[in-house]
Order: structure tokens, then C-alpha cells, then sequence
């Protein structure tokens, strides 16, 4: 009879605590309890080397990760969480120099530029920068590999957003 005693009361503490700083989720994120919705502006290209597919698949991946990690509902424009902004970089660059000045390495590099509005809390507004990269072998053509590495940066740069706007650690 003890045991059961002590979970009860663990759980109620438990519960009380997560009651009283907002709803959480198990992906660690805090959301105010007033926020019902999100919405996910498109983001732009506006990077020198543009390719067609980014600014689609970045909006898609940041609407899917509000849809599949929160319980909002995400809504065109005007949340109560609203994401905007625009994707500022685009390049490949070696970054790997053999003896014979030729690049064994490449790198692609995406930046997105993101204003962040919490319209319950005006305190976690932000506006940011984010950038990731991935490394490929010299010996491929980008648009060989393009595809595969802009889905994995994507998935990095939606993952740092997420965590910036809704994971208070």
C-alpha cells in the first residue's frame, strides 16, 4: 500500500509541475498552454545559386515537424507560433586541399534567415540565422549527390529551428 502512496504522489507532483510551466511534449518541447496554432510562412530563395526544390521542401519539412512534434494546429498565416523568412545561402566550397591544389572534399552549405513570433509570449521572438553543411567527395558532380544532401541539411536546419523556438533547455 506504501508504494502505491508514494507513485500517487509522484505523479500528482509530476503533474503539477508540468501543469503549471505550460504543455510539454515528448519530443521536449514547451509550448505555452494558450497557443493553438502555428503557421509556417514559405521560404523563399534568395540565394545566389538557387535550386528549384529547396524552398518547398525547407517549408514542407518545418510545417511537417510542427504537425508530427506538436499538438498545434498549423494554420496558413496569423499563429499564435508563426515561422517566416527566407533562405539566404546557397554554395559549395571545397574544403579538403591535396598536394596537387585540387579539392578532395566539397562542401554544401545552405543558410536560412528565420523570424520567429510567439504572439502569447513576445519574449521568445527571434530573428536568426541558421546554417548547416554536408561534405561530398570532389570526385561527384553536386547535382549527383544534391539531392540526398540537401534532404539531410534540411533535416538539420528544421531540427535547430524546432529546437530555438520550442525546446527551452
Amino acid at each position: 500500500m506504501r508504494i502505491k502512496a508514494k507513485i500517487a504522489v509522484f505523479a500528482l507532483a509530476l503533474a503539477l509541475i508540468c501543469h503549471g510551466c505550460g504543455v510539454y511534449s515528448f519530443t521536449g518541447a514547451s509550448i505555452p498552454a494558450e497557443a493553438k496554432t502555428v503557421s509556417v510562412d514559405y521560404f523563399p530563395n534568395h540565394a545566389q545559386l538557387v535550386n528549384p526544390l529547396l524552398s518547398n521542401n525547407l517549408t514542407e519539412a518545418l510545417r511537417d515537424a510542427m504537425t508530427n512534434q506538436t499538438t498545434l494546429d498549423v494554420i496558413e498565416s496569423g499563429g499564435d507560433l508563426a515561422f517566416e523568412g527566407e533562405i539566404t545561402d546557397y554554395r559549395t566550397t571545397p574544403v579538403a586541399i591535396t598536394a596537387g591544389q585540387t579539392a578532395a572534399m566539397n562542401r554544401l552549405t545552405i543558410t536560412v534567415k528565420v523570424r520567429f513570433s510567439n504572439r502569447i509570449d513576445e519574449t521568445k521572438d527571434f530573428e536568426q540565422s541558421f546554417s548547416r553543411y554536408e561534405d561530398y567527395p570532389s570526385d561527384q558532380e553536386l547535382s549527383s549527390v544534391q539531392e540526398s544532401l540537401t534532404a539531410t541539411i534540411v533535416e538539420q536546419l528544421v531540427e535547430d529551428i524546432f529546437n530555438k523556438a520550442l525546446v527551452n533547455w
